[in-house]
Order: structure tokens, then sequence, then C-alpha cells
């Protein structure tokens, strides 16, 4: 496909806001089109620190072996025991609302930060070694730096 279109009503991320609303933990059971398996060589401390730092919930656990967490629809991770290797750069981000922000930073002692790309994100590295950003879209202002950095690489409303 060559052209972009507008596919909001495919996504679970709310339009950006100050008032933006999360869709909330899904519990829904579905193909996933993306996740991510970390290996961890301590499941329960690597489940604890997603579940109470992140806010992800565990939809499944087999003892021992593996567990499945979640936050948002989409929003998929598989902890698997076995030895981390270094991220070497690598991260996963994933979607959050600003209203998230401030708990999260709490929970987990990182400052967020504003990027150039209109997102405030919070990076932070898991047990396992995982680089993770939890980003939140600001709302769009016209008149802001992050316009005209968008606009200066062919991106505008």
């Amino acid at each position: 496909m060559t052209e972009n279109f507008t596919a909001f009503d495919l996504s679970p991320v709310p339009a950006p806001g100050p008032d933006a609303v999360s869709p909330g933990i899904s519990r829904a059971i579905y193909g996933m089109p993306m996740f991510v398996t970390l290996p961890t060589a301590d499941l329960e401390a690597s489940r604890r620190f997603w579940i109470d730092a992140l806010g992800f919930i565990d939809l499944f656990s087999i003892p021992g072996q593996l567990t499945h967490l979640r936050r948002w629809a989409f929003q998929d991770v598989l902890l698997a025991p076995g030895d981390p290797e270094p991220a070497d750069g690598r991260s996963v981000s994933f979607a959050c609302v600003l209203g998230e922000i401030d708990e999260l930073a709490r929970r987990t002692g990182v400052e967020p930060r504003h990027t150039p790309w209109n997102t405030v994100d919070l990076e932070v590295v898991t047990p396992e070694g995982a680089r993770v950003v939890m980003t939140a879209a600001k709302p769009f202002d016209p008149a802001s730096i992050e316009a005209r950095n968008l606009a200066d690489i062919g991106i505008a409303p």
C-alpha cells in the first residue's frame, strides 16, 4: 500500500489529550498481532516488577515455565525462564495516556522526559534487562516546537 490512512478505530490507544482516558486492562483472548518474549533468570521477580511498577496484569501463568502479562489490548509480554541477553540499545515501547505517566514515574522512581516528537516518555530497565518505554502522546499544538520538528520532516496534520 502506498497511501496512509486513518485507522484510529482499530487501535485501543485514545486520541492524545490531557483528559485522554486509558482503555484499561484487557482480559480479551485474541490472536496476538505482536508480542515480546523475554527470558528471565527470576520469573517471579520479573513478574512482580511488570505488575507493580508498570501496571501489567498476569493474564495467565504456567508455574515455572511462562507468564503472560498484559496491559491494554495488544500490549502483551511473555516472560520465560532463561538467560537474559543485554538489551544493546534495543527497546520495546507501550502506549499510555498522559494521566498515567506520573503514577508510573512514582512506581518506578524514573523521571519522564519530553521528546521532540511530541510525547512524554518514561524509560525503565526491567529486572531481566529489557529497556521498556512507556510513551504518552501530547495534544498537538500547531505553534509548538514539536509541531515545527514534525513539519521539518514532512509530517503535518
